[in-house]
């Protein structure tokens, strides 16, 4: 499978958060080629303000894998990650971060705080933005459209 083919399933994964009443961001986490997590956003379900689709994702990979460094992953998410999510994909070691829309107001990768430039940061992956992005865009600027 290609990136965009795996960012198309983090946008089926955004697409059920959406229907589910969640800030529609969608992430999947890929080893050895083949899809081991998928997660949508959960903030509202789980009463939880750690559910990001991020932060679900990795738990899962975590457990399917029976450890917590997921040097060999690369995660695909259609929104640049925030501070907590950027924390996460770092101490989980993630290979690559691809990623859909740019987020100037609450990333912490490519906007924000930069979280891998900062001299604090454990380990950096390899980041791609931009996969996805008008899809992954249009489908957050509908959801907050049709709220407001």
């Amino acid at each position: 499978m290609t990136a965009q083919s795996f960012m198309d399933l983090a946008l089926k994964q955004a697409e059920i958060a959406a229907l589910s009443g969640e800030v529609p961001i969608g992430c999947v986490v890929v080893h050895d080629g083949a899809v081991i997590a998928q997660a949508a956003n959960r903030t509202l379900i789980d009463r939880d303000p750690t559910a990001h689709a991020e932060m679900v994702a990795l738990r899962e990979a975590a457990q399917k894998l029976g450890r917590e460094r997921l040097t060999d992953c690369d995660l695909y998410v259609t929104l640049e990650p925030c501070t907590m999510c950027a924390g996460a994909i770092s101490y989980a070691r993630i290979r690559r971060l691809y990623y859909g829309a740019l987020d100037p107001k609450g990333g912490a990768v490519d906007s924000g705080v930069r979280f891998f430039n900062s001299p604090t940061c454990h380990h950096t992956p390899d980041v791609y933005p931009a996969v996805g992005e008008d899809k992954a865009g249009t489908l957050l600027r509908d959801f907050f459209k049709a709220r407001r």
